[in-house]
């Protein structure tokens, strides 16, 4: 596969694209309806479970340890995206990290506007230490918001004297919502989220507050005392530098950031495997680093 490869999978979603000036609703259902067939991995046993604010899936796989756990929290800009859009991922993660999936269906904006999103992600958390996992023993992932969400979740419970999970998996990143960063200009036409896109997801989740409030975003919070993160994030995305700045404000912190940056790929690339080869390699790469830190 390659990036030639990439082009002509976007050329072929760009045949069905989201309607023109869509509600909130209109892009639920366009992007349910564009993931409706996409496979999960083959074999994992998945179940519905209630979490406290909100539902979950619990995604198995034969052979792997039920005492480990990777919470996922899916993208789709705060406003769209379920457990079910985001198999392809999560599947194949429960698959190569050898964990539980735990995939959050954390409630939407503008119905649940800030910081909803970010509280039942960080009740997720809790949900699973007060459901016997060990923290050494979770792992918090996810992809574009859902990466914002999951090392947000970290930094809450390091600030609540919670103990910390034992590693954070970000992939594309939605953290600079101010668009501070050189790559919201210089990518600001980049396929799948563009300036205007991300603008618009930004704005309906917080309203008129602050986007560079804790309440929206880690990206401006103290990133010490944070367990060992892995990021993945390609050349052509307009968060690319979410992504840079985040690394390297966590190492300057003293923490261990491990940034990857994919040359050619798009925002979250992923969610194109295993059509996309470097999608899968992404996932198996995230696994890898899950089984590497998990207790």
């Amino acid at each position: 596969m390659s990036k030639e490869q990439l082009a002509f999978i976007l050329k072929m979603s760009a045949e069905s694209p989201p309607p023109a000036q869509p509600t909130p609703a209109q892009m639920r259902a366009w992007f349910e309806a564009a993931n409706a067939r996409t496979p999960a991995a083959e074999g994992a046993m998945i179940e519905s479970v209630s979490i406290g604010p909100c539902e979950a899936e619990l995604i198995r796989f034969p052979g792997g340890d039920a005492r480990r756990l990777v919470i996922y929290y899916h993208g789709g800009g705060f406003m769209f995206g379920s457990p079910r859009t985001h198999r392809m991922i999560t599947t194949h993660l429960a698959r190569t990290s050898g964990a539980t999936v735990l995939s959050v269906d954390y409630r939407l904006a503008p119905e649940h506007s800030a910081p909803t999103a970010h509280d039942d992600c960080y009740a997720a958390y809790l949900w699973a230490l007060n459901n016997g996992y060990a923290p050494e023993a979770v792992a918090l992932s996810g992809d574009s918001a859902g990466g914002n969400m999951a090392l947000a979740a970290a930094v809450r419970a390091r600030d609540a004297g919670i103990s910390m999970p034992a590693c954070l998996v970000l992939m594309s990143p939605a953290l600079d919502l101010a668009h501070d960063g050189e790559s919201h200009r210089t990518l600001a036409d980049a396929p799948i989220v563009n300036r205007d896109t991300a603008g618009w997801f930004n704005r309906v989740y917080a309203g008129d507050g602050d986007l560079r409030s804790s309440k929206v975003t880690p990206f401006y919070s103290d990133v010490s005392g944070l367990p060992p993160v892995l990021i993945h994030v390609g050349t052509w995305e307009l968060l690319r530098d979410d992504s840079i700045t985040i690394s390297a404000r966590i190492n300057a912190a003293g923490g261990q950031a491990e940034l990857k940056v994919w040359d050619g790929m798009c925002h979250s690339w992923q969610m194109f495997a295993p059509m996309l080869e470097e999608g899968m390699a992404s996932i198996e790469e995230a696994g890898d680093f899950v089984r590497r830190h998990i207790a």
